[in-house]
Protein backbone atom coordinates (compact mmCIF):
# COMPACT_ATOMS: atom_id res chain seq x y z
CA UNK A 1 0.00 0.00 0.00
CA UNK A 2 2.76 2.39 0.13
CA UNK A 3 4.42 1.47 -2.39
CA UNK A 4 1.52 2.10 -4.45
CA UNK A 5 0.64 5.63 -2.76
CA UNK A 6 4.59 6.48 -3.45
CA UNK A 7 4.02 5.60 -7.34
CA UNK A 8 0.69 8.08 -7.71
CA UNK A 9 2.22 10.99 -5.57
CA UNK A 10 5.74 10.96 -7.67
CA UNK A 11 3.78 10.06 -11.20
CA UNK A 12 1.39 12.50 -10.14
CA UNK A 13 3.65 15.57 -9.51
CA UNK A 14 6.10 14.43 -12.56
CA UNK A 15 3.39 14.80 -15.05
CA UNK A 16 2.18 18.23 -13.28
CA UNK A 17 6.21 19.68 -13.58
CA UNK A 18 6.06 18.63 -17.54
CA UNK A 19 2.47 20.76 -17.98
CA UNK A 20 3.16 24.44 -18.65
CA UNK A 21 0.26 26.58 -17.90
CA UNK A 22 0.09 27.95 -21.21
CA UNK A 23 -0.35 24.53 -22.51
CA UNK A 24 -3.37 24.27 -20.94
CA UNK A 25 -4.69 27.63 -21.23
CA UNK A 26 -3.86 28.78 -17.61
CA UNK A 27 -1.79 32.57 -17.05
CA UNK A 28 1.33 31.64 -15.24
CA UNK A 29 3.15 34.94 -13.44
CA UNK A 30 6.46 35.08 -14.57
CA UNK A 31 8.36 34.78 -10.61
CA UNK A 32 7.11 30.49 -10.14
CA UNK A 33 9.01 28.52 -7.69
CA UNK A 34 8.47 25.12 -9.46
CA UNK A 35 8.11 24.44 -13.10
CA UNK A 36 5.09 23.24 -14.51
CA UNK A 37 1.51 23.09 -13.38
CA UNK A 38 0.75 23.37 -9.26
CA UNK A 39 -2.36 21.60 -7.61
CA UNK A 40 -4.53 24.54 -7.73
CA UNK A 41 -3.51 24.69 -11.39
CA UNK A 42 -4.96 20.82 -11.42
CA UNK A 43 -7.38 20.97 -9.40
CA UNK A 44 -8.91 24.31 -11.20
CA UNK A 45 -9.09 22.16 -14.73
CA UNK A 46 -10.59 18.98 -13.47
CA UNK A 47 -12.74 20.80 -11.59
CA UNK A 48 -12.34 19.43 -8.19
CA UNK A 49 -11.23 21.00 -4.92
CA UNK A 50 -7.09 21.45 -4.00
CA UNK A 51 -8.00 19.48 -0.83
CA UNK A 52 -9.64 17.06 -3.02
CA UNK A 53 -6.68 16.67 -5.73
CA UNK A 54 -4.06 16.91 -2.89
CA UNK A 55 -5.72 13.59 -1.04
CA UNK A 56 -5.15 12.13 -4.63
CA UNK A 57 -1.62 13.09 -4.82
CA UNK A 58 -1.14 11.78 -1.43
CA UNK A 59 -2.46 8.80 -2.35
CA UNK A 60 -5.51 8.68 0.44
CA UNK A 61 -8.21 6.14 0.66
CA UNK A 62 -10.95 8.96 -1.29
CA UNK A 63 -13.77 7.80 -3.37
CA UNK A 64 -12.40 8.71 -7.12
CA UNK A 65 -14.99 8.10 -9.24
CA UNK A 66 -14.24 7.08 -13.16
CA UNK A 67 -15.46 10.33 -14.50
CA UNK A 68 -13.32 12.91 -12.29
CA UNK A 69 -10.05 10.92 -12.74
CA UNK A 70 -10.40 10.71 -16.48
CA UNK A 71 -10.36 14.98 -16.14
CA UNK A 72 -7.16 14.30 -14.30
CA UNK A 73 -6.30 12.60 -17.08
CA UNK A 74 -6.92 15.49 -19.48
CA UNK A 75 -5.59 18.01 -17.34
CA UNK A 76 -2.53 16.47 -17.05
CA UNK A 77 -2.63 15.57 -20.57
CA UNK A 78 -1.43 11.92 -20.26
CA UNK A 79 -0.89 9.42 -23.33
CA UNK A 80 -3.02 6.12 -23.17
CA UNK A 81 -0.24 4.22 -21.76
CA UNK A 82 0.03 6.89 -18.72
CA UNK A 83 -3.83 6.97 -18.39
CA UNK A 84 -4.17 3.40 -18.17
CA UNK A 85 -1.29 3.01 -15.71
CA UNK A 86 -2.71 5.56 -12.85
CA UNK A 87 -6.62 4.03 -13.26
CA UNK A 88 -4.62 0.62 -12.59
CA UNK A 89 -3.00 2.89 -9.60
CA UNK A 90 -5.80 4.04 -8.18
CA UNK A 91 -8.45 1.97 -9.34
CA UNK A 92 -6.74 -1.68 -9.60
CA UNK A 93 -7.84 -1.86 -13.14
CA UNK A 94 -7.54 -0.24 -16.82
CA UNK A 95 -8.77 2.62 -17.80
CA UNK A 96 -12.39 2.88 -19.38
CA UNK A 97 -12.02 2.32 -23.66
CA UNK A 98 -11.19 4.97 -25.53
CA UNK A 99 -13.42 3.76 -29.03
CA UNK A 100 -11.24 4.61 -31.89
CA UNK A 101 -8.00 5.95 -30.58
CA UNK A 102 -7.51 2.60 -28.70
CA UNK A 103 -7.83 0.51 -32.29
CA UNK A 104 -4.17 2.18 -33.03
CA UNK A 105 -2.40 -0.20 -34.97
CA UNK A 106 1.60 -0.63 -34.23
CA UNK A 107 3.62 -0.88 -37.58
CA UNK A 108 5.84 -3.29 -36.01
CA UNK A 109 2.63 -5.76 -35.17
CA UNK A 110 1.65 -5.40 -38.44
CA UNK A 111 4.65 -6.30 -40.20
CA UNK A 112 5.92 -9.01 -37.56
CA UNK A 113 2.43 -11.19 -38.70
CA UNK A 114 3.91 -11.20 -41.49
CA UNK A 115 6.26 -13.99 -40.19
CA UNK A 116 4.68 -15.92 -38.84
CA UNK A 117 3.91 -19.53 -40.49
CA UNK A 118 0.24 -19.88 -39.67
CA UNK A 119 -2.93 -17.35 -40.88
CA UNK A 120 -2.65 -14.79 -38.73
CA UNK A 121 -4.78 -11.46 -38.62
CA UNK A 122 -4.89 -8.40 -36.28
CA UNK A 123 -8.45 -6.74 -35.49
CA UNK A 124 -10.25 -4.35 -33.13
CA UNK A 125 -12.60 -5.36 -30.29
CA UNK A 126 -15.75 -5.37 -32.42
CA UNK A 127 -13.90 -7.61 -34.79
CA UNK A 128 -12.93 -4.85 -38.11
CA UNK A 129 -9.75 -6.47 -39.56
CA UNK A 130 -7.11 -3.99 -39.55
CA UNK A 131 -4.00 -5.81 -40.84
CA UNK A 132 -3.51 -9.73 -41.84
CA UNK A 133 -0.74 -11.49 -43.39
CA UNK A 134 -0.36 -13.16 -46.39
CA UNK A 135 -1.16 -16.59 -45.60
CA UNK A 136 -4.83 -15.48 -44.72
CA UNK A 137 -4.90 -13.86 -48.17
CA UNK A 138 -4.41 -16.96 -49.69
CA UNK A 139 -6.13 -19.76 -47.38
CA UNK A 140 -9.64 -17.21 -46.58
CA UNK A 141 -10.01 -14.21 -48.13
CA UNK A 142 -7.55 -10.94 -49.34
CA UNK A 143 -9.32 -8.31 -46.68
CA UNK A 144 -7.49 -6.23 -49.37
CA UNK A 145 -10.19 -6.59 -51.32
CA UNK A 146 -12.37 -5.44 -49.25
CA UNK A 147 -13.66 -1.79 -48.83
CA UNK A 148 -12.19 -1.05 -45.29
CA UNK A 149 -15.69 -0.28 -43.74
CA UNK A 150 -16.45 -4.05 -44.53
CA UNK A 151 -13.95 -5.67 -43.28
CA UNK A 152 -15.97 -7.04 -39.63
CA UNK A 153 -15.10 -10.72 -39.40
CA UNK A 154 -18.11 -11.22 -37.64
CA UNK A 155 -19.98 -9.80 -40.06
CA UNK A 156 -18.82 -11.54 -42.67
CA UNK A 157 -19.00 -14.81 -41.69
CA UNK A 158 -22.68 -14.49 -40.22
CA UNK A 159 -23.33 -13.02 -44.00
CA UNK A 160 -21.24 -15.06 -46.04
CA UNK A 161 -24.16 -17.98 -47.76
CA UNK A 162 -21.13 -20.74 -48.22
CA UNK A 163 -21.46 -20.76 -43.98
CA UNK A 164 -25.36 -21.17 -43.98
CA UNK A 165 -25.57 -24.60 -46.31
CA UNK A 166 -25.43 -26.47 -43.24
CA UNK A 167 -28.36 -24.88 -40.84
CA UNK A 168 -27.13 -26.77 -37.86
CA UNK A 169 -23.34 -26.45 -38.25
CA UNK A 170 -24.23 -22.32 -38.87
CA UNK A 171 -26.52 -22.27 -35.88
CA UNK A 172 -23.49 -23.85 -33.80
CA UNK A 173 -20.63 -21.60 -35.81
CA UNK A 174 -22.99 -18.23 -34.95
CA UNK A 175 -23.68 -18.95 -31.15
CA UNK A 176 -19.58 -19.93 -30.35
CA UNK A 177 -18.65 -16.59 -32.12
CA UNK A 178 -21.60 -14.61 -30.10
CA UNK A 179 -20.91 -15.84 -26.86
CA UNK A 180 -17.26 -14.19 -27.27
CA UNK A 181 -18.63 -11.24 -29.28
CA UNK A 182 -20.38 -10.35 -26.13
CA UNK A 183 -17.62 -10.54 -24.16
CA UNK A 184 -15.80 -7.59 -26.17
CA UNK A 185 -19.66 -6.23 -26.64
CA UNK A 186 -19.60 -5.32 -22.48
CA UNK A 187 -16.41 -4.17 -22.09
CA UNK A 188 -16.69 -0.98 -24.67
CA UNK A 189 -20.43 0.25 -23.32
CA UNK A 190 -21.58 3.65 -25.03
CA UNK A 191 -19.58 2.96 -28.43
CA UNK A 192 -21.88 3.39 -30.94
CA UNK A 193 -20.25 1.41 -33.21
CA UNK A 194 -20.88 -1.78 -31.55
CA UNK A 195 -24.78 -0.92 -31.36
CA UNK A 196 -24.96 -0.23 -35.38
CA UNK A 197 -23.24 -3.54 -36.32
CA UNK A 198 -25.55 -5.13 -33.98
CA UNK A 199 -28.75 -3.25 -35.60
CA UNK A 200 -27.16 -4.10 -39.01
CA UNK A 201 -26.54 -8.24 -38.15
CA UNK A 202 -30.44 -7.86 -37.00
CA UNK A 203 -31.78 -6.62 -40.20
CA UNK A 204 -29.36 -9.12 -42.31
CA UNK A 205 -29.07 -12.15 -40.29
CA UNK A 206 -31.99 -14.24 -39.94
CA UNK A 207 -32.80 -15.40 -36.87
CA UNK A 208 -29.70 -12.65 -35.59
CA UNK A 209 -32.22 -11.38 -32.61
CA UNK A 210 -32.79 -14.89 -30.87
CA UNK A 211 -29.22 -15.52 -31.53
CA UNK A 212 -27.86 -12.47 -29.64
CA UNK A 213 -30.19 -12.59 -27.00
CA UNK A 214 -28.43 -15.70 -26.40
CA UNK A 215 -26.35 -16.06 -22.77
CA UNK A 216 -23.69 -17.84 -23.07
CA UNK A 217 -20.32 -16.26 -22.57
CA UNK A 218 -16.87 -17.54 -24.01
CA UNK A 219 -13.57 -15.29 -22.58
CA UNK A 220 -11.60 -16.69 -25.67
CA UNK A 221 -11.87 -16.90 -29.03
CA UNK A 222 -10.96 -20.83 -29.69
CA UNK A 223 -12.31 -23.29 -31.87
CA UNK A 224 -11.58 -25.38 -34.74
CA UNK A 225 -13.09 -24.26 -38.26
CA UNK A 226 -12.86 -26.45 -41.20
CA UNK A 227 -12.68 -25.10 -44.87
CA UNK A 228 -12.96 -26.47 -48.51
CA UNK A 229 -9.69 -24.58 -50.27
CA UNK A 230 -10.70 -24.02 -54.18
CA UNK A 231 -6.94 -25.54 -54.85
CA UNK A 232 -5.40 -27.54 -51.80
CA UNK A 233 -8.91 -28.71 -50.47
CA UNK A 234 -10.19 -29.51 -47.26
CA UNK A 235 -7.89 -27.79 -44.51
CA UNK A 236 -8.49 -27.70 -40.96
CA UNK A 237 -7.00 -25.08 -38.28
CA UNK A 238 -7.60 -24.28 -34.63
CA UNK A 239 -8.07 -20.79 -33.67
CA UNK A 240 -6.12 -19.02 -31.15
CA UNK A 241 -6.65 -15.30 -30.00
CA UNK A 242 -4.09 -12.81 -27.83
CA UNK A 243 -4.01 -9.40 -26.48
CA UNK A 244 -0.85 -7.67 -28.09
CA UNK A 245 0.87 -5.95 -24.98
CA UNK A 246 0.34 -2.31 -25.48
CA UNK A 247 -2.69 -2.72 -28.04
CA UNK A 248 -5.13 -3.98 -24.79
CA UNK A 249 -7.60 -3.27 -27.71
CA UNK A 250 -6.39 -5.02 -30.47
CA UNK A 251 -6.77 -8.84 -30.62
CA UNK A 252 -3.86 -11.09 -32.84
CA UNK A 253 -6.17 -14.18 -34.16
CA UNK A 254 -4.09 -16.70 -35.37
CA UNK A 255 -5.39 -20.05 -37.15
CA UNK A 256 -3.28 -23.45 -36.09
CA UNK A 257 -3.19 -26.39 -38.30
CA UNK A 258 -5.16 -29.21 -36.54
CA UNK A 259 -3.89 -32.19 -38.21
CA UNK A 260 -0.75 -33.19 -40.41
CA UNK A 261 -2.12 -32.96 -43.71
CA UNK A 262 -3.32 -29.43 -43.03
CA UNK A 263 0.12 -28.24 -42.07
CA UNK A 264 1.97 -29.82 -45.14
CA UNK A 265 -0.26 -27.40 -47.18
CA UNK A 266 0.33 -24.18 -44.62
CA UNK A 267 3.90 -25.39 -45.06
CA UNK A 268 3.90 -25.37 -48.87
CA UNK A 269 2.10 -21.86 -48.68
CA UNK A 270 4.57 -20.33 -46.56
CA UNK A 271 7.35 -21.33 -49.00
CA UNK A 272 5.95 -19.16 -51.60
CA UNK A 273 5.34 -16.37 -49.68
CA UNK A 274 8.52 -16.34 -47.98
CA UNK A 275 9.83 -16.16 -51.82
CA UNK A 276 7.63 -13.89 -52.86
CA UNK A 277 7.98 -11.51 -49.90
CA UNK A 278 11.86 -11.83 -50.52
CA UNK A 279 11.78 -10.88 -54.53
CA UNK A 280 9.95 -7.98 -52.91
CA UNK A 281 12.53 -6.80 -50.67
CA UNK A 282 14.76 -7.01 -53.46
CA UNK A 283 12.81 -5.03 -55.92
CA UNK A 284 12.40 -2.28 -52.83
CA UNK A 285 16.75 -2.32 -52.93
CA UNK A 286 16.79 -1.84 -56.41
CA UNK A 287 14.29 0.93 -57.01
Amino acid sequence: MVARKEQIREFLKACRARVEPSDVGLFAPSRRRSPGLRREDVAVLAGVSVTWYTWLEQGRDINISAPVLERVCESLQLSCAERDYLFSLVHGRPAPRLTEQDDELDDTLSRAIQYLPMPALIMTMRWDVVAWNRLVARIFRDYGQIEPADRNLLRIILTDARYQRDEVAFDALARRLLAKFRVDYSQCGGDSAFEELIAELADSVPGFDELWKDTEIRDRMQGRCTISHEELGRMSFEQSSYVPEGSACLRLLMYVPYDAETAAKVASLTDSVRVERSAQAKFRQVG
